[in-house]
């Protein structure tokens, strides 16, 4: 024959944990929604919306191409073309030639 469980009742020191745990919560999700919203560094009773300044939005920065310093062994404009010049004589107008063949 089966015999049904009893119902245990609970303790006092049992009461006083949930009633903590509760208490807990409660208090958890009070204070998150300042404790969320404040700066770094502020206390959670300074920081409310009137208190708070707007904040500014941050300008893009365009990305800067970088200088370009040639060597001093680079050629010069002038000398570059005098070389081809010289280089693509009766050659095809194609590749680097291209503009420099006669």
């Amino acid at each position: 024959m089966h015999t049904a469980a009893k119902p245990t009742r609970l303790g006092p020191w049992q009461w006083v944990v949930i009633a903590l745990g509760t208490a807990l919560a409660c208090q958890t999700a009070l204070a998150a929604p300042w404790a969320v919203t404040a700066p770094l560094g502020t206390p959670i009773w300074t920081a409310t919306a009137e208190n708070q300044k707007p904040k500014k939005p941050k300008k893009d920065k365009a990305a800067k191409a970088p200088k370009v310093t040639p060597s001093s062994s680079d050629e010069t404009r002038a000398e570059r073309d005098r070389r081809l010049q010289r280089e693509c004589k009766g050659r095809p107008n194609a590749g680097a030639c291209l503009g420099y063949a006669s």
